[in-house]
């Protein structure tokens, strides 16, 4: 049975199938999210990073974990949030896409932070909206296929966010 759970923590932490990390396009480290998991994974992700050359917006790419509890890490990259009309299905991609390369990799546990919502602004509410409902018809299009996604918050206020949101879905 596939589950959507949440978590109000580090997403470095979890034991899951893999992490997804809100990266740059570059794929080779950042602030928030992107620097807190290259730091964590260690130096072997950013080599391996380097192989991808990169990753557009809305794309999913994996690799291994190294360091981290997770076996490996889903890279995807959200939009830079300027009130676009590409911004809602940009950030939508990042989620399914994530789901379809973790499925294709025969994985079954993956936790997601709040793509876009830090440097590159994307509104909270309206990502959390995007972020759940994604992953919901997402579940709903695979239901043959068991997946248990964590929704991350690195802190309080997003989680209630988040929260907020599920219960306006419910």
């Amino acid at each position: 049975m596939s589950s959507i759970k949440y978590h109000s923590g580090d997403i470095t932490k979890l034991k899951v199938d893999a992490i997804v990390n809100a990266a740059n396009t570059s794929l080779l480290g950042g602030g928030g999210v992107d620097g807190a998991i290259h730091r964590a994974a260690g130096p072997g992700l950013l080599d391996e990073c380097r192989t991808l050359h990169g990753c557009r917006t809305g794309e999913a790419k994996i690799t291994g974990g190294y360091n981290l509890p997770a076996a490996h890490v889903i890279h995807t990259v959200g939009p830079i949030y300027g009130g676009r009309t590409s911004d809602p299905e940009d950030l939508r991609n990042c989620y399914w896409n994530s789901l379809e390369v973790a499925k294709a990799n025969d994985l079954h546990s993956i936790a997601f932070p709040g793509i876009s919502t830090g440097v590159y602004g994307y509104p909270k509410k309206d990502a959390a909206r995007i972020a759940l409902t994604t992953v919901m018809e997402w579940l709903e299009k695979n239901a043959g296929y068991e997946m248990d996604i964590t929704i991350v918050n690195f802190n309080e206020a997003d989680y209630l966010v988040y929260q907020t949101v599920a219960a306006e879905l419910t």
